[in-house]
């Protein structure tokens, strides 16, 4: 193979492996070290984050609204029961990401209802029987993670939504049983050829759905197909060399994809509904099998998966929550805390759960320290001064205003450029066919 045909592989590699490898590196980290006020939590338990997010928990594009609940899950050793408690009402969701970032089930207001609940978690190819009157999730791949969200409305609200996370709970079906864990890469291996060494592990731990297998087998003259001792370790210097330029080809393709197209329309909100619609084989509880859901094209659905783990990592599918973001104001010009901007809202997000805005920095996607520790701001704010028409103007920008009600409607920007996202937890219909539009950013 030629070295520009085997670079490109090479990028082709790394777009196709980025989610899992950057999914697998959260999984381990979080277990590890928890992530900011969530404490670390070992396979097949539940970290809480006793606190709403903050600049503390570095996670692309976390959000703000809810508090967290996450579990790494490790069904090597046998299915798990989950017991989910009654929220009265309250919006939650447990969404399930397998190893290579597909959302694979929910359970939770909108799939499930808010009711008590337990639930057998199987891991993949399992053929046992769950207890009488338990309802089964399939898992794609031995681990995966449950990502669970509890609307949180402020300090006030924290002691309720405390009492349902100790009630959220994961038990082994049989215990005693064995756990493989996570492969770790050699460590021997070079830093630059890292990635194709966990890529090259947890893909062959982990396999993923067979038109995915065979698409995987492209990658062999890579080594990413290789069993036992890393072939990473001594290879050639010029495979080596072509190797990396791959790697930082399919960087740059991800980094180019994850920003609007040259061309979009100045101030325009890019809601990517079909960001998450790359999982074409798993369809679990809570899901939606259906071709609105799901990107028709398999090879392009890969770059897609890239894009989603980059800039918003264990997202939901739209019809579970629908992200929307923007870089520019009304006049093109890229959104930066040395200005002033208004967003006006002459009517709010359609939706039947609750909406929020979110301001992170650029590039990292990270929330940022402010006076006020206002990260995000929407329809549960307490405070917030609407027009006598009912309309709501947000004001955006980094020092806080003099004016009272301004300094009410304030979201907090950094002093560099910044990206806002708008969530709406289950959108309405006009959101997600495109009838509701958000408005432009304008500069003051």
């Amino acid at each position: 193979m030629s070295q520009p045909a085997l670079e490109n592989l090479a990028a082709d590699a790394y777009i196709y492996g980025y989610p899992m490898v950057h999914d697998l590196g959260k999984v381990d980290a979080i277990r590890t070290r928890g992530m900011g006020p969530m404490a670390a939590a070992e396979f097949n338990t539940f970290g809480h984050a006793r606190q709403l997010a903050d600049p503390r928990t570095d996670f692309v594009s976390v959000n703000n609204d809810t508090l967290y609940s996450v579990a790494q899950l490790d069904l090597s050793g046998g299915p798990l029961l989950l017991h989910v408690p009654d929220t009265g009402g309250a919006y939650y969701v447990l969404q399930f990401v397998d190893a290579w970032s597909n959302n694979f089930a929910y359970l939770g207001r909108r799939a499930t209802g808010t009711a008590e609940q337990t639930w057998l978690i199987a891991p993949p190819g399992w053929h046992g029987s769950p207890p009488e009157g338990v309802r089964v999730v399939v898992a794609p791949t031995a681990v995966a993670s449950i990502v669970g969200r509890f609307a949180c409305d402020g300090a006030e609200d924290l002691p309720r939504v405390l009492e349902l996370q100790r009630a959220l709970t994961l038990t082994p079906l049989e215990p005693g049983g064995v756990y493989a864990g996570l492969p770790q890469p050699d460590p021997g291996v070079p830093e630059e050829l890292r990635f194709f060494e966990q890529l090259r592990r947890w893909a062959a731990a982990f396999p993923p759905a067979g038109p995915d297998a065979e698409y995987q087998r492209r990658f062999a003259p890579l080594g990413l197909l290789d069993e036992g001792r890393s072939p990473y370790l001594d290879g050639a210097p010029e495979w080596t060399a072509t190797l990396v330029k791959g790697i930082e080809a399919g960087k740059a393709r991800i980094e180019a994809a994850s920003r609007p197209p040259e061309g979009t329309a100045t101030g325009e909100w890019t809601a990517n509904l079909h960001l998450f619609d790359y999982n074409l084989d798993f369809f679990g509880p809570g899901t939606l099998d259906d071709p609105q859901w799901r990107i028709p094209d398999r090879r392009a659905a890969y770059l897609t998966r890239a894009v989603a783990a980059r800039v918003g990592l264990w997202g939901n599918h739209a019809y579970e929550a629908a992200y929307a973001g923007v870089y520019h104001d009304a006049d093109g010009v890229t959104l930066s805390g040395a200005h002033s901007y208004t967003l006006r809202f002459a009517t709010t997000p359609p939706v039947a759960a609750f909406w929020s805005v979110t301001m992170y920095d650029v590039p990292d996607y990270y929330l940022v320290a402010n006076p006020i520790d206002r990260y995000s701001i929407g329809d549960r704010t307490p405070g917030l001064v609407r027009g006598a028409d009912g309309s709501l103007t947000l004001v955006l920008q980094h020092e806080r205003p003099t004016d009272p009600d301004e300094a009410a409607n304030w979201l907090p920007t950094p002093e560099g450029e910044f990206r806002p996202m708008i969530r709406m937890y289950q959108p309405g219909e006009a959101v997600l066919d495109g009838t509701y539009r958000l408005p432009p950013i304008e500069p003051r």
